[in-house]
């Protein structure tokens, strides 16, 4: 499955909108971040509630998407700039794994202002770019 299917079915999977059918790689991403945002809010909601199923979810689906994004990389024409990104992706992930398993709030934080940094940073280049 190409990058665009897994972005596109991660996107779908968490989104009602039909956004993602035309948007372009850019928007993509775009979308995908405001989902993890989104996902990261319920993850939190569910560790506040003591809602573990629903904890567990979100913190899935996060890592889906990070997975996804992580997928988009393309370490050939990213170079040192792909791999701090792909190192940043697989950080958030194994941070979030490790708080689902411990209901740890201050790791789900964690995970999730390296997140906004990253989605910031990706907002700055599109509006740098004009897309």
């Amino acid at each position: 499955m190409s990058y665009s299917n897994q972005a596109l079915n991660a996107y779908k999977s968490n989104q009602t909108d039909n956004r993602a059918a035309t948007a372009s790689p850019y928007q993509m991403v775009k979308m995908l971040f405001e989902s993890l945002q989104d996902n990261l809010s319920r993850a939190r909601g569910a560790m506040e509630r003591n809602q573990p199923a629903e904890r567990g979810v979100a913190v899935s689906r996060c890592i889906e998407i990070i997975g996804c994004l992580r997928s988009s990389l393309d370490m050939e024409i990213g170079g040192e700039m792909a791999v701090n990104l792909s190192e940043l992706y697989l950080f958030c992930s194994r941070t979030l794994m490790t708080a689902n398993r411990t209901n740890d709030l201050e790791k789900l934080n964690e995970a999730g202002w390296v997140v906004t940094e990253i989605q910031s940073a990706w907002e700055e280049l599109g509006e740098q770019l004009n897309v």
